[in-house]
């Protein structure tokens, strides 16, 4: 079992989507599948703006959000969590933008206060956009969308605030439009349980309009032609993604079936909090402990655990040589860690044996533990269950 922050698992049903021999493109089935998703992609970003496909990954999105609004005359100011709003930013001075970071803290969201007072000082809005992520799978931290809009608000400052969901749409509450962002970037491979290959952006009338002052455009993912869709293969800058089509539709409709986006969300908060009282329990000094303190700012998605003195080569090559479990690498820290991926396609008995096969390898392992992390997770979804 792969337990990494993504690729999620997929589905049976969503695999067996994909395996169909390849229609016409330009008419019948495919285009009333294709037309079907962009009418339900607002919701699951829960937005009355405009949804855009890319083919490919999260990166791509990120080069479509930034090369149809973004102005090489003026700043970009990024928001730092762990990795990924770094990533972003540095794909926009590599784009030929003027790009500002906020470091921020490796083990904390950001800080909304930080925020404000550096648009304050902007007077002349030299800052065009605000990029941040919701989730960063480096640090596992979830950053308060709301409150940061607020600061930017409070600052009275004209800037785009642009956010990364890549990691935990479809797995966390997420309210593009009640928070007052201007533009999501998503994927399909992580919350939205289907195959890498498609990039997902959502831009409100603000981000829209920006696209008229846009000086970077990269041709194949421009707007331009996507906004005014003469024939189908526009949406996609070409030919569709067929099987991905097909997947992420049947994947729409098991969202759907387990009663819409709020019973997911509350099945994540379910399973990420027995993850949470597993690496609680096994917590001891020189040994594991959650990399994010605070539970109110831990993700629904996944769980980086910092691995103190354990010997993370060992724990990595036997749980997947000797069990048949992947956990997740730690990336971007000196420190040693390790990652839990908890999103998309997922229920107690996965979640369970993820936690119990990590334990008994940890313990096979000699590594210190405070107490057992299986019986702490157990007792979470058994207390959930009551209700």
């Amino acid at each position: 079992m792969v337990a990494i922050p993504g690729p999620s698992i997929t589905p049976d049903r969503v695999l067996a989507a994909m395996h169909r021999p390849m229609p016409n493109i330009y008419q019948g089935p495919l285009v009333d599948v294709s037309n079907s998703i962009f009418a339900d992609l607002p919701a699951i970003a829960r937005t009355e703006g405009k949804p855009f496909m890319v083919i490919g990954n999260g990166h791509a999105a990120w080069q479509m959000a930034i090369s149809n609004t973004l102005n090489t005359d003026k700043k970009v100011l990024v928001l730092e969590s762990g990795r990924f709003a770094f990533f972003w930013g540095e794909m926009a001075s590599m784009s030929g933008f003027d790009v500002e970071h906020v470091p921020g803290s490796d083990r904390g969201p950001v800080d909304p206060a930080v925020v404000h007072e550096r648009l304050a000082q902007d007077t002349e809005h030299e800052i065009q956009a605000v990029l941040v992520v919701l989730t960063d799978t480096a640090t596992g931290v979830r950053n308060d969308i709301k409150a940061i809009r607020a600061a930017i608000d409070a600052a009275d400052h004209p800037a785009l605030f642009m956010v990364d969901a890549i990691a935990s749409l479809g797995c966390e509450p997420y309210e593009m439009d009640a928070w007052g962002v201007d533009l999501t970037v998503a994927a399909s491979q992580k919350g939205l349980m289907t195959p890498p290959g498609i990039g997902l952006v959502w831009a409100n009338d603000k981000a829209l309009a920006a696209h008229d002052n846009a000086n970077a455009r990269v041709g194949y993912v421009d707007w331009e032609e996507r906004m005014n869709v003469d024939e189908h293969y526009q949406y996609y800058g070409g030919t569709p993604p067929i099987p991905l089509l097909y997947a992420l539709r049947e994947a729409l409709d098991m969202i759907a079936e387990e009663g819409g986006l709020e019973a997911v969300w509350a099945r994540h908060e379910v399973l990420a909090g027995a993850v949470w009282a597993a690496v609680d329990a096994w917590s001891t000094p020189g040994g594991l402990e959650n990399n994010i303190p605070d539970p109110a700012h831990r993700s629904l998605a996944t769980t980086t655990v910092n691995a103190g003195s354990i010997d993370l080569e060992q724990l990595h090559l036997r749980t997947e040589r000797d069990t048949g479990l992947t956990l997740g690498f730690g990336i971007g820290s000196d420190n040693p860690r390790f990652r839990i991926g908890h999103m998309g396609h997922l229920n107690p008995p996965m979640i369970l044996g993820t936690l119990a096969t990590t334990e008994a390898t940890l313990l096979a392992m000699g590594a210190p533990l405070g107490g057992s992390g299986i019986a702490a997770a157990t007792n979470h979804i058994a207390q959930a269950l009551k209700h």
